[in-house]
């Protein structure tokens, strides 16, 4: 008896079994489910993204602060001109820090997608980029300044309102920023993470 794989060999032109064989192998793999968390009462969450795109590497960054509700309370998106993806997260995480102090908040959880710049500010790992290590001392100055600050790692799938926030950047001539009511874009992503909705990530 033929297996599976041999019969969709059989039944299928040469051109396409390729993708039928990656089709078959992503059925074995395991799915991660993905939610985005509230913070607690009286903390403040920003979640960030950088994004850089093409061979010119056009730059730009998103955040969007949320309470222990899951309401939305400020948004910022702005183009950063040409910088690599590193770049641009650090340089998302500086922006929102910086309104994090002009708005006065003191705890204050961070989270991102990219996981090695979370780990290079959590576990203050060293780097030997100079403007890199520039953002860094910038970023770390200002956490000092906060009564508590908790900084975590989250898969893209739970940072699609920061991604989005930095997508609307691409398309900005002047830095945007959102008080109390999102732009309309957001709003069914920003419904989703209120009511902890999964989201499945394919590892």
């Amino acid at each position: 008896m033929l297996s599976i794989t041999n019969i969709l060999r059989c039944q299928i032109p040469i051109t396409k079994q390729i993708s039928v064989r990656i089709l078959i192998r992503n059925w074995h793999k395991e799915a991660i489910p993905v939610v985005w968390e509230k913070p607690e009462k009286g903390w403040t969450k920003l979640n960030f993204d950088g994004s850089s795109k093409g061979k010119a590497n056009k730059a730009s960054i998103g955040g969007v602060f949320r309470n222990h509700k899951a309401e939305f309370i400020l948004g910022y998106a702005e183009s950063i001109g040409r910088a690599n993806s590193t770049i641009a997260e650090l340089a998302a995480l500086r922006r929102g820090l910086e309104l994090v102090l002009e708005n006065g908040w003191n705890d204050v959880w961070l989270e991102g997608d990219a996981k090695t710049l979370i780990d290079i500010i959590a576990k203050r790992r060293q780097v030997k980029s100079s403007e890199v290590q520039r953002h860094i001392r910038d970023i770390n100055l200002i956490i000092l300044e906060l009564d508590n600050c908790l900084v975590t790692h989250v898969y893209r799938e739970g940072n699609r309102a920061a991604d989005k926030f930095a997508q609307i950047g691409h398309h900005m001539e002047k830095p945007g920023i959102w008080r109390n009511v999102p732009p309309d874009e957001l709003l069914a992503i920003m419904k989703d993470d209120a009511e902890g909705k999964t989201v499945l990530r394919l590892r």
